[in-house]
């Protein structure tokens, strides 16, 4: 395999599996990289789950992830502050440069959920103004310590919940402000295959310097009941990965590629399986169109 385009597993895939158990299957894949999510790391210990990755020979390629920066209230932004600000210092301690940002949805949403947003606040542009304030005030934290915080575009069904930016030229236009070092996105095919002006906001963000990190997995259909569980392995779905993932490397990303999926069916195979497939359908369908390769079909 190319020194490039390392394939990397993200834990959201694995979401049943401990950090420790993560790390072995993707060691026993014969993986480089995995990308983490905090909720892994916090079970472990934050200096026990950076021993365990390097113990195993990996590099974390992104953590997820920090962001919800839309609290309309004082409380609020206190909290997201401090939340993100020790989401800052875990990336440092595990030694990646990548914090992945959903940069949070509507506080009527929140409230709606169950959580202690204002059940009358659907103003969408305050939202989104809240989200700029937010990052200003995080990012010289981030720089002190080396981390990018890479705005994630969200597909627009979660826009209400989950993330106010849902085009890949939003995140880029909110992380125009800031250093390309400081400040990058995330190109996640489940987010922004539908977009007409993808190729052009790739090739944006190649230009800028702000191209941090690619994800991969599928758009299945039909939609789950719970929408959240509708991403899918590579090849189920009607995403094209030899057209997106030749913007990417036209872009001149270069980097590792998460493969991050949430569905249930394989939440509940076994791990090794997973990581079984993931990696055939990484090397027939996604890698060839990063390296200029023709597609083959999935095994």
């Amino acid at each position: 395999m190319s020194a490039d385009f390392q394939l990397s597993l993200n834990t959201g895939t694995t979401r049943r599996l401990s950090l420790q158990q993560a790390v072995d299957a993707t060691a026993r894949a014969g993986l480089g990289h995995i990308g983490v999510w905090r909720d892994r790391v916090a079970e472990a210990g934050l200096e026990e789950a950076a021993r365990m990755i390097s113990r195993a020979g990996l590099q974390v390629s992104s953590l997820c992830r920090g962001g919800f920066l839309t609290a309309a209230d004082e409380a609020g932004q206190r909290a997201a502050l401090e939340d993100n600000r020790a989401a800052i210092r875990e990336a440092a301690a595990l030694g990646t440069g990548e914090l992945i940002m959903v940069v949070g949805g509507l506080p009527a949403a929140a409230h709606v959920l169950g959580g202690t947003g204002d059940r009358g606040d659907k103003d969408l542009v305050a939202a989104r103004a809240r989200v700029a304030d937010r990052l200003a005030e995080l990012v010289p934290f981030a720089r002190e310590h080396g981390v990018r915080l890479v705005l994630e575009a969200l597909h627009p069904m979660y826009a209400a919940d989950r993330a106010v930016l849902s085009t890949l030229k939003q995140a880029l236009d909110y992380a125009a402000p800031h250093p390309p070092e400081a400040v990058g996105v995330v190109v996640d095919t489940f987010h922004v295959w539908w977009d007409p002006e993808l190729e052009a906001q790739i090739a944006r963000a190649g230009a800028e310097g702000r191209l941090a990190s690619y994800q991969v997995c599928d758009f299945n259909l039909p939609i789950a009941a719970d929408a959240l569980l509708s991403r899918g392995m590579m090849g189920d779905g009607v995403i094209d990965f030899a057209t997106i993932g030749r913007w990417v490397a036209a872009a001149g990303y270069t980097g590792p590629v998460e493969v991050e999926i949430f569905n249930q069916e394989i939440f509940d195979q076994d791990a090794d399986v997973t990581l079984a497939v993931m990696k055939q359908r990484w090397a027939s369908l996604v890698l060839p169109s990063l390296t200029g390769e023709p597609a083959r079909a999935p095994a």
